[in-house]
């Protein structure tokens, strides 16, 4: 497997990221091949560039890597060539500057055909985010989630929608507990969708970032796109 260049300049490196790779390890003794670890073989001098380890020691599992997206979701990612550029990305994801839209298909209709999810989110020591309900001792965090209806699928009862997803903030599977709790999880989401049937020809999470919109530390605009993969239109075709 090797990196799907979108677009590259002297500060930064946009891919396409396929479906099925995590974006960096978990650890330093996790064997899976990772976003990173291509990386960081094609382009070795990313292995200075990040949030180091302590004194600057031991293995940087996030080479470059200013924003991730989960191992099923596909599409768009940029990656810092160089410290400068990696802080000023960290700033700009910090100040929600910049734009991203995502393409899911998901169980049901929403209520509304647009809207905006403002439910906040938590975080319970080092586990995952999750929705805030009851008396557990959660740090709440502001988490919202604009969408957009593309198209739908099937009787009004049941049946997909297809959504424009555009994420405000940044939170960990934010797209994903957010459309849950409209009721409209993600199609083949093994997380927040369990016990939904699968679509047949469907053998992972319908969930793409297709669009991010920036400025570059060299102030140059830019819009950039990854087409929906093969897996995910044919899954549209046989909706149809």
């Amino acid at each position: 497997m090797t990196l799907l260049i979108v677009y590259e300049d002297e500060d930064i490196l946009a891919i396409n990221k396929p479906a099925g790779l995590s974006v960096h390890k978990v650890s330093p003794t996790d064997s899976q091949e990772t976003l990173a670890d291509m990386l960081v073989r094609e382009r070795p001098y990313l292995k200075g560039v990040g949030d180091l380890p302590a004194g600057r020691q031991g293995i940087n599992l996030r080479p470059g890597i200013v924003h991730r997206l989960d191992k099923e979701t596909s599409g768009i990612m940029v990656i810092a060539k160089n410290q400068a550029a990696f802080e000023f990305f960290k700033k700009q994801f910090q100040e929600h500057t910049i734009k991203k839209e995502y393409l899911a298909l998901v169980y049901g209709h929403p209520k509304q055909p647009r809207g905006i999810i403002d439910v906040p989110l938590g975080k319970l020591g080092t586990k995952q985010t999750t929705l805030i309900h009851g008396k557990r001792e959660l740090t709440e965090r502001k988490a919202e989630t604009a969408y957009e209806t593309v198209k739908t699928f099937g009787p009004p009862a049941g049946g997909y929608t297809l959504l424009k997803v555009m994420p405000k903030t940044g939170r960990t599977h934010q797209i994903r507990v957010h459309l849950k709790a409209i009721g409209c999880p993600v199609v083949g989401d093994k997380l927040y969708a369990k016990g939904r049937t699968m679509p047949h020809g469907l053998d992972r999470m319908f969930l793409h970032a297709q669009r991010i919109e920036f400025v570059t530390p060299g102030g140059k605009a830019l819009i950039l796109e990854a087409g929906l993969p093969e897996d995910l239109q044919n899954m549209l075709s046989v909706l149809q």
